[in-house]
């Protein structure tokens, strides 16, 4: 019991410490990842490139996998090179399985895991946000080894006690069937571990042992690729239909390569033999696999480079065959996921971050942006409606658009809230100090968007009124609101040029204040021209006032326009 207890642990501390150095490893990257992902070209090829640039350096193809079903939800990626980059990462997390394979086991890394420890700790101590993630590697990489090292040793020697787990060596006895058996046990190992990278760390464990021969371990190997795509399709299960399909198009991207594998598989375990027999090292096919026996140490090299080596040319011969026929994928996964028809324009959910945070806090900043940018453009509405509004000529086209205002108000009070409750979910200890920043910032803009809701409603409520008392506006009012709307439109539009600019402009600080004065001369010569009128004409009092409270809401806007345009420059 204390032996299954110890591997158990063992086990956690190996995900722990690899989730810890991935953890760390994409803060000290954060920002370039998501720049270098949002600025994917639709070269599949580069997008081969990029997932298997990124998962060799943050090792977890998962993370890579969620990160980009994240980015297509927030519509940063196009599905087609989304399906690029999940290719390149199942190729990256090969690297995982040989980083265990040359230094888990050739070499006791343990030994030098406590001291690295010491070095982490000291580094933690910094107050340099940079060091302390970098202290963060230096854990989460030697916990993953003393894990390692300790689920080696709290295996139990099938040479010492052949009854332990004995019914795995019955399951090596099926034939063809037994691969499948091993294939479907790689599954379900990675689907209740969440990691490939631990099924493999077991995998080779189990090889290395005794345990299973080689040609189980392969099979293994392949029902782990087919369990590593539930951790997307989990993520995109609440996000859209593009980051639905591009889940599915990892599915069937290892489906289909575990197929050809099977079909395969004896002509593909012998290239792997042969490849491993070029390394100087005894081909793994070859040798006699025996509980009672124990590996040489060149015959354990073999078996576990073999492994190692199996995953690698499955991924890159899959890439190598799938990549000219992204179009053909794209297209089999938008049949099987079609879009929702009639689905209403005027949403009240989020866009971008209904799916939830990605893999990491870091870049879910860039999500809560896109989602800021969705919010600003949403609110733009409000201009149109307020135009119609004031234009109407009947009671029921102005109801419509009056319905309209107060509903979109409703909108902004939400998508304030969400929007908040998902910058507040993310874990301030584990941003830069640049993505807090960020964060804050976005509190202002989102008040200040909620606020916007606030006067196209209040806009409504004053011509309510006027209408309650059977007053009209006269055709020059009318242009002259006209006027102030175009300009209010006109500075939505560079408040969300700005907004969604990677780096803060002067010149489009500039922009947007020459908008507010020229809204603020408009607001003065109006008021000033009707109070000439008033002093004239005292019989239009009551509909002057209407539309000087309008003109005012209308510059209120404004206000709120530019604070935020401010807000981004601080």
């Amino acid at each position: 019991m204390m032996q299954a207890l110890t591997l158990l642990g063992a086990l956690g501390m190996f995900l722990y410490g690899m989730n810890l150095m991935s953890a760390g490893l994409q803060k000290a990257a954060g920002s370039k990842m998501r720049n270098l992902l949002s600025a994917m070209t639709s070269n599949p090829f580069k997008g081969v490139l990029t997932g298997l640039g990124i998962t060799t350096v943050i090792q977890s193809s998962s993370a890579t996998t969620v990160m980009t079903v994240g980015f297509v939800n927030a519509g940063l990626l196009s599905l087609s090179q989304a399906v690029g980059v999940i290719m390149g990462a199942n190729i990256g997390t090969t690297v995982t399985a040989w980083l265990v394979s040359l230094l888990g086991f050739k070499a006791d890394i343990s030994l030098f895991a406590v001291p690295l420890m010491a070095v982490g700790f000291i580094l933690s101590l910094s107050k340099s946000d940079k060091r302390r993630h970098i202290s963060e590697l230096i854990v989460g990489f030697s916990l993953l080894f003393l894990g390692l090292s300790l689920m080696k040793e709290s295996v139990p020697d099938l040479r010492e006690t052949p009854e332990v787990l004995s019914f795995i060596q019955n399951w090596t006895s099926y034939g063809f069937g037994s691969v499948l058996i091993f294939m479907v046990f790689g599954t379900v190992l990675t689907l209740v571990l969440q990691s490939s990278s631990a099924t493999m760390a077991l995998t080779l464990i189990m090889v290395n042992m005794g345990w299973i021969p080689f040609e189980m371990g392969a099979a293994m190997v392949l029902g782990e690729n087919i369990g590593t795509t539930i951790t997307a399709n989990i993520a995109a299960a609440v996000g859209n239909a593009n980051a639905r399909r591009a889940a599915l198009a990892h599915t069937l991207f290892n489906v289909f390569g575990v197929c050809w594998a099977l079909a395969l598989y004896r002509p593909f375990l012998s290239l792997v033999g042969t490849v491993i027999s070029w390394l100087g090292l005894p081909n793994p096919m070859d040798i006699a696999h025996s509980a009672q026996i124990a590996m040489t140490t060149e015959e354990s090299m073999a078996t576990l480079y073999g492994v190692s080596m199996l995953h690698t040319l499955f991924n890159t011969f899959n890439t190598l065959v799938l990549i000219w026929f992204v179009p053909v994928i794209v297209k089999i996964v938008s049949t099987v996921i079609k879009d929702k028809k009639g689905a209403d324009d005027e949403v009240v959910k989020l866009k971008y971050i209904n799916a939830g945070p990605l893999a990491t806090a870091e870049l879910s900043i860039g999500q809560a942006r896109s989602e800021v940018v969705h919010f600003a453009e949403i609110s733009r509405r409000e201009v149109g409606f307020i135009r119609a509004a004031i234009n109407a000529t009947s009671d029921k086209a102005f109801e419509e658009m009056r319905v309209k205002l107060v509903k979109y108000e409703e909108i902004a009070d939400r998508m304030e809230y969400e929007i908040a409750s998902f910058l507040n979910s993310l874990p301030d200890e584990s941003i830069s100090d640049e993505a807090r920043d960020e964060g804050k910032r976005m509190y202002k803009i989102i008040g200040e968007l909620e606020s916007l809701g606030d006067s196209g409603e209040a806009v409504s409520r004053i011509l309510s009124r006027r209408n309650s008392h059977k007053r009209t506006f006269t055709s020059e009012q009318v242009e002259k609101l006209g006027k102030m709307l175009n300009v209010l439109d006109h500075a939505y539009e560079i408040m969300i040029e700005n907004l969604k600019a990677e780096k803060f402009e002067e010149i489009g600080l500039r922009l947007a204040t020459d908008c507010e004065i020229e809204l603020n001369e408009l607001r003065n010569n109006i008021r000033e021209e009707e109070i000439m009128q008033i002093e004239q004409n005292g019989a239009n009092y009551q509909a002057s006032v209407y539309y000087l409270d309008t003109v005012s809401e209308l510059e209120r806007m404004g206000d709120f326009i530019i604070n935020i345009s401010q807000a981004l420059g601080k």
